[in-house]
């Protein structure tokens, strides 16, 4: 084989190994921006999931707070019925 043969057999290896590197690496690319937005997307779901739940817990301490103050309520109207002072209003 020629120098000139051996010469464009190496020319031809080495372009073909460089557009192979550069296909690894823009596959690299995509794999981690596939990644970062996964991550992204998770991020955002747990976030409305914790926001859910605080709205929840926040309605759930409301109702409570409601029916301490309706049990409070009765126990007052009751106390005053058993002493007599309950007002009757005309």
């Amino acid at each position: 084989m020629s120098n000139l043969q051996q010469s464009y057999n190496a020319g031809q290896t080495r372009g073909q190994a460089k557009e192979k590197a550069e296909q690894w690496t823009e596959s690299a690319k995509e794999t981690a921006h596939n990644a970062c937005d996964k991550t992204a997307n998770a991020a955002q779901s747990t976030k409305e999931s914790a926001q859910h739940g605080q709205q929840q817990a926040s309605g759930f301490i409301q109702q409570t707070g409601e029916s301490v103050k309706n049990m409070a309520q009765g126990a007052v109207d009751g106390v005053k019925n058993t002493l007599g002072m309950n007002e009757k209003k005309k």
